[in-house]
Parts: C-alpha cells; sequence; structure tokens
C-alpha cells in the first residue's frame, strides 16, 4: 500500500487481521477460561491492583495506630505522649506518596519490574506488569499521612490542654493551617471531583503542594524550638532530627522536575482539525514513555506518549482535540512548549514481559502504541478504531503504521460503526496467541475490555487515570 491511496483505509488493510464480530453478534468461541464468580469479583475494575495497594498501606498504617495505642503506649498518658514516633509515621506515609510518584524511581520501578524474562510463569509476569498501579501508594500515603497529621495536631492539643505544654501557639497555629490544606488536597484528588476540575485538581495539587511543604518545615522547626530550654541552638537540634533530611529529600524530589523546566521549539504539523503531530529534537525518548508539556508552566500541565521512530532524532507526539487546551493547541499551533521533568515510562513499557501481545486502540490512543510498532521489541499485533483514521490523522501516520503492522485492523468507525472491542481482542488473542492485551482508550473501554479479559484468564492492561 502506498501513500495517498485512498482516502479511507483500504479493504484490504480492514480484513487482513483476524476476523471479528460486530456489535450485535455473540462474542467468538474461544478456549479462554470461562467467567467465574470469582473471577469476575476479583478481575472488578473495584479490586484492581491500584486499591489493593492502597489496602495495603490502610491495613499497615491501621495495625501502628492500634500498636501505639496499646503494646506502645503512645496516649498512654499526658507525660508519654509519643509527638516525635507520631510525626515519623506520618512524614513517613507523606515520603511514600512523593517519592513513589519521583519519575526516576517511576523508572527504576518499571526496569526493575520488566527484567524477568518471558520464560517465568505466566501468572508471575501477569502480577509483574501491573507494576504502573504504583499511584495506590501514592494515595494511600497522602490520606493516611493527612489522617496522622491531624491525630498529631489532637494530640498536641490534649497534652497542651492537659498541662504539658509540649507545643508552644505557634506550632499550634501552624498545624491549624496546614490541616485544612492537606485535607483539600486529599479531597480535590478524589476521582469524583478530580475528573469534573481537573484544572482546579492541579492548580491545587500543585500550589497547595508547595504551600503544605513550606509549612512542614516550620512546624518541623517550631516543634523542635519548643522541646528545647532557652539559649540551645535550636538550628543546630533541628538537623539532628531525622525529619529535618526526610523533608529535605522530599523538598529535592518536589524541585527535581522543575530544574529541569525548559522552553523548546516544535513544529507541528496539522494532520486535521481534530489531531496534530507534535515533533521535538531537543532530545530523545524512548518507546513506552512520556513528557509533560505546557503553554503555561505554572497553570497547566498535559502528558502525551513519545513516539520515537528507529534511526531518527529526536520524537513525536500525536495530540489529538480533547478539550480547551488541546483544543487551543490544535488551532494556534505554538513555536514552543514547555517540558518539565525527564522521560518517563508508562503502562506500554510492560509489554517485554510477554511473548506475544495485541494493542488494542481507539481513536488517537494510537499515538502511545505506535512507538511499540515501530520499535517492534517482540511480535504483536494491532486492533485500531478509530473515525477516518486517514482523514484523521493523515495518510503519513497511517502508511507508518501498516509499514510497521502489515496485519493491523484498522477499523473505520465512520465506514462501519463503533465495533465490539472486546469481540475484536479475544478473536485477535485465539488467532495470534498472544499471551497479553494491552488496551489503550478512554476510562470506560478500558476498564471493561480488561474486566473482560481478566475474567477469562487473560492478562489486560491499561491506563488507570490516577493523576
Amino acid at each position: 500500500m502506498t501513500s495517498g491511496t485512498s482516502s479511507s483505509v483500504t479493504s484490504e488493510a480492514l480484513h487482513h487481521a483476524p476476523s471479528a464480530r460486530s456489535s450485535n453478534e455473540a462474542h467468538p468461541p474461544d478456549t479462554m477460561v470461562q467467567p467465574t464468580l470469582w473471577r469476575r469479583l476479583w478481575s472488578h475494575p473495584k479490586m484492581i491492583q491500584y486499591h489493593r495497594l492502597f489496602a495495603v498501606v490502610v491495613l499497615a498504617n491501621m495495625a501502628i495506630a492500634w500498636k501505639g495505642a496499646t503494646a506502645w503506649g503512645w496516649w498512654g498518658s499526658v507525660e508519654t505522649v509519643a509527638l516525635g514516633a507520631m510525626a515519623q509515621v506520618m512524614l513517613g506515609n507523606f515520603a511514600l506518596a512523593i517519592l513513589v510518584r519521583q519519575q526516576y524511581i517511576v523508572n527504576a520501578l518499571f526496569w526493575l519490574a520488566t527484567r524477568a524474562p518471558t520464560t517465568w510463569p505466566l501468572a508471575i509476569r501477569w502480577q509483574l506488569a501491573k507494576v504502573y498501579h504504583f499511584g495506590g501508594l501514592h494515595s494511600a500515603g497522602s490520606a493516611a499521612g493527612t489522617l496522622w497529621f491531624a491525630v498529631l495536631l489532637a494530640s498536641q492539643v490534649w497534652h497542651v490542654h492537659a498541662g504539658g505544654h509540649a507545643a508552644s501557639t505557634r506550632t499550634l497555629v501552624l498545624g491549624v493551617l496546614l490541616l485544612p490544606l492537606l485535607a483539600g488536597i486529599v479531597a480535590m484528588a478524589l476521582p469524583a471531583y478530580r475528573s469534573k476540575a481537573h484544572n482546579r485538581f492541579e492548580l491545587m495539587h500543585r500550589f497547595g503542594g508547595w504551600a503544605a511543604l513550606l509549612l512542614f518545615w516550620a512546624h518541623a522547626g517550631s516543634t523542635v524550638a519548643d522541646q528545647q530550654p532557652p539559649g540551645d541552638d535550636v538550628w543546630r537540634m533541628f538537623w539532628h532530627q531525622p525529619t529535618a533530611w526526610l523533608l529535605a529529600l522530599l523538598t529535592i524530589s518536589v524541585a527535581m522536575p522543575w530544574m529541569r523546566l525548559k522552553r523548546v521549539p516544535v513544529h507541528i504539523v496539522k494532520a486535521s482539525t481534530h489531531a496534530v503531530v507534535v515533533k521535538y529534537n531537543h532530545a530523545d525518548a524512548f518507546p513506552g514513555s512520556s513528557n509533560a508539556v505546557s503553554l503555561r508552566p505554572l497553570l497547566e500541565w498535559h502528558s502525551f506518549a513519545n513516539i520515537p521512530a528507529p534511526g531518527e532524532p529526536g520524537f513525536r507526539q500525536i495530540i489529538s482535540r480533547a478539550g480547551d487546551w488541546t483544543g487551543a493547541l490544535i488551532d494556534k499551533p505554538p513555536s514552543h512548549l514547555w517540558v518539565k521533568g525527564i522521560t518517563t515510562a508508562g503502562v506500554a513499557n510492560i509489554e517485554v514481559l510477554f511473548k506475544r501481545v495485541v494493542y488494542l486502540a481507539t481513536g488517537s490512543g494510537i499515538g502511545p502504541v505506535l512507538p511499540h510498532l515501530l520499535a517492534h521489541q517482540l511480535p504483536m499485533h494491532l486492533v485500531w478504531a478509530t473515525r477516518n483514521p486517514r482523514n484523521t490523522y493523515g495518510d503519513a501516520v497511517v502508511d507508518e503504521i501498516l509499514r510497521a503492522n502489515p496485519d493491523a485492523l484498522i477499523w473505520d468507525t465512520d465506514a462501519r460503526g463503533k465495533p465490539d472491542l472486546v469481540a475484536l481482542a479475544l478473536e485477535a488473542v485465539r488467532q495470534t496467541g498472544a499471551e497479553a492485551v494491552i488496551c489503550i482508550a478512554n476510562q470506560k473501554v478500558t476498564q471493561n475490555v480488561i474486566h473482560q479479559l481478566e475474567q477469562r484468564g487473560i492478562p489486560g492492561y491499561g491506563a488507570i487515570w490516577d493523576s
């Protein structure tokens, strides 16, 4: 097939791949494990590894609180109230929340998880590939840390009220300022709010997080000062506390992406009124990675999958119209974009844990998939459902896909209607012998596809919208 031969994908490209039934027909017959009640429950979106990790952190904190209240006597009396121990547990939770999101640590987690050879049992590789659910640790650490700070503040107030005078008015005021700020950050990160007001969530997470970090420094310093006799070198004693060094580590972690902030030139090709292809030459990227970009670095950031091409410098990103920000970028393409932090691994990096995979993409989800098709690190098969692909993304992109994966099934939804994506995935797995399916689509589609696959014993992977 050559570029420009048709305004739409040819029938050969549509039918060269494994056949699939339309959404009005039953799922194709297969030899997969049939769904059982246990599989349906265990693979349900509410039971994903993200939530399991969250539960583990919550249970660990509950165990610490129980031991503190009983065996360790943290609240036995005003003389024995363990303010220092509570502060360390609180900061430990926040350290978990912040560090697990640090870009270097994220890349390290993916690197470690994908060291397993494909000769290992599928059950082990299936779980290792869920490494991208580490966001459950971030959410749980943030929530638990906020609760522990509330407990710490209440304990300080009780200590003062009972005559212990362990906390000064200054320390209590700082705590009263900090607690609602932390609670606000957690509340605005809840999925129900975040999905409706993502820009507000992002601003609160950024500026509220910075303000909270400054207040933590002030609160920790004030707490140390409260415990020292007059005339002592408070600054020297402060740096003898573990909390000071932990705060320093967290501050460096938060600052590191911003220390790499830069404004870079871009070349933007407008494929259609719906999508553009952005070309970067300032750095290289690897398949399965993403970079955060912005037009106004203090206000709004968006991450897009990087598309490096073998033997070519730089990388591309496909950006489709999905809101005000992307719409403005498509309508008035800028000459420069802001880039923050480092190139970071994403969900599709886990492909190397399997002998063969099926990529299931809808619309602009082809962006994260394309670099893997070009790199071709393992046998793979693409199923892509999208509106008139050539008119929307351009002949160059479609032809590049077909050169990389000639047997790809490209389903034109304008011509054929919406397909049963689960049926397409099941048929592709049955005919290709793939061990896993990686789905790049919207949240509802992704969750449904993964649930339907995993309850049939097929590993499924896709974004979890946790940030």
